[in-house]
């Protein structure tokens, strides 16, 4: 299964962090809508991918809510029926959440930077460190931690958890 570290902070201030990307990425990023269907398992995360072009993935994820960098273990399948297999996955398992959101990509050497737009929440950054079959936990943590310094993310903006327990975290106040 691949693995990466991730990390997710929330953004104050969005254009200086959209600098610093710019920056680091040498690149103006890649925009990117979708809508990620969230739904009910035992265990893990699933959720369904909408890229809102008629492309799709279905992606499984095994990841702690822990604050800071953590390893996240994942599978994804492509899917060119996404609306499809929606409808199935609803009947078999049904919904938990959905998330809309518009994302900027940025590549940094091993390192996947997403500047997110969620509706009904806010502006975010995530980092994936994609780890070689090689690499430690502890490498990518080391690498997190240094794009963590460059981005000027503070531990008080660090998250748990994925956006849909954000969002439900929200619904419930």
């Amino acid at each position: 299964m691949p693995r990466n570290v991730e990390v997710k902070a929330r953004v104050h201030n969005w254009a200086h962090t959209l600098k610093e990307c710019k920056n680091l990425s040498e690149s103006t990023g890649e925009i990117i809508a979708q809508r990620d269907v969230f739904f009910n398992t035992q265990c893990g995360r699933l959720k369904l991918r909408d890229f809102k072009d008629g492309q799709g993935q279905l992606i499984y994820y095994e990841r702690p809510d822990l604050l800071g960098p953590k390893l996240s273990n994942y599978a994804i399948s492509n899917t060119a029926d996404p609306q499809g297999l929606e409808e199935v996955l609803t009947q078999a398992l049904g919904i938990r959440g959905s998330v809309v959101k518009e994302r900027l990509l940025f590549l940094v050497g091993q390192t996947r930077i997403h500047m997110d737009r969620v509706q009904d929440l806010g502006d975010f950054v995530e980092l994936e460190v994609v780890l070689t079959d090689s690499q430690t936990p502890d490498d990518g943590q080391h690498i997190a931690n240094n794009l963590m310094k460059s981005l000027g993310i503070a531990p008080e903006d660090l998250l748990t958890g994925a956006y849909v327990d954000l969002l439900q975290k929200d619904k419930g106040k």
